[in-house]
């Protein structure tokens, strides 16, 4: 396929926002593309693409209705929709790295190929502030392998008089998440902090930890599609059984954690092994109605009774 060719030819032959939306769904169609970075299939992929290249909010159709897609486009426009297509399509990177912008809780956030991509079943937890087991709002939080910082600013949002520790390992992650910390003005509340798990943190107490660490195991590592290539490996992997964080991390949990403290950690289709390598261990495993799995809810005098034993 001739790359500019295609951009030409969608110049030249389409005119209004539909017309590009329309073609931008043949292209990822005919490439087979993996949707799992913000939208499940092309149709809406297509439009966050053509709304964010005309700089236009994505909740814009709920206010102008199907009219909106009767606009006609300038030729710059229509190029510079292309071109995103066509990289979207050829070299198959996630559209939110490609805008540099992706959605969590409702929140915009900055996100570039250093962090992981927020899709996180978290963020129906955060809305919902813990409500199943946090009954006094936390006033120290814990956010571990922090990324991009999505989580800690969104915990932030929920709990107004809380600071959050936005932890994580990786330098060049941390430089994203304080992005994103000064853009949403939460430097005065949200702290990013270099450490390996908790080994920065001596003497730190949280009422809640939360962490969404690298959890796919080496064989669903071998079985990712290209899309998530491009997201840093050390984000993802995570060992044979993809618990080799969360090992160290129930080790270290209690002792940073108030007497009334809960720690809540995503293990996505890790939860097999989780189930198989701590049978005795009182994990409550969250159900979402908004779709997710793998998040383990565990208090700190569980942990404490458990490794006791």
């Amino acid at each position: 396929m001739n790359n500019s060719v295609d951009i030409e030819q969608a110049v030249n032959d389409l005119q209004t926002m539909l017309d590009m939306v329309r073609w931008a769904v043949s292209q990822f169609n005919q490439a087979g593309l993996f949707y799992g970075h913000g939208t499940d299939n092309p149709w809406d992929e297509a439009v966050c693409l053509t709304l964010h290249t005309l700089n236009l909010p994505q909740d814009m159709l709920e206010q102008t209705g199907e009219q909106l897609f009767q606009a006609r486009l300038t030729q710059t426009e229509k190029r510079d929709i292309a071109t995103l297509v066509q990289r979207r399509a050829q070299e198959r990177i996630p559209l939110p790295y490609l805008i540099n912008q992706a959605w969590f809780c409702g929140l915009p956030f900055y996100v570039d190929e250093r962090v992981l991509i927020p899709r996180s079943p978290f963020a129906e937890l955060i809305e919902d502030k813990f409500a199943a087991w946090v009954t006094v709002p936390p006033t120290h939080i814990l956010d571990l392998c922090t990324g991009g910082g999505c989580i800690a600013i969104a915990l932030a949002y929920a709990f107004e008089d809380a600071t959050v520790d936005a932890v994580d390992i990786s330098t060049e992650a941390l430089e994203v998440a304080e992005m994103n910390i000064n853009e949403h003005q939460l430097s005065e509340r949200v702290y990013p902090i270099q450490s390996d798990l908790m080994d920065a943190l001596q003497g730190q107490k949280y009422d809640l930890i939360i962490s969404n660490p690298p959890y796919v195991d080496a064989e669903d590592m071998a079985d990712l599609p290209d899309e998530f290539h491009h997201e840093p490996e050390l984000a993802l992997a995570a060992g044979d059984d993809g618990l080799d964080l969360v090992h160290k991390m129930l080790r270290q949990a209690a002792a940073h954690l108030t007497d009334e403290g809960w720690l809540f950690v995503e293990v996505g289709n890790s939860q097999f092994h989780m189930e198989h390598v701590y049978p005795d261990l009182n994990l409550q495993w969250v159900e979402f109605t908004r779709g997710g799995h793998g998040v383990f809810a565990i208090s700190r005098a569980e942990l404490v009774a458990y490794f006791a034993s």
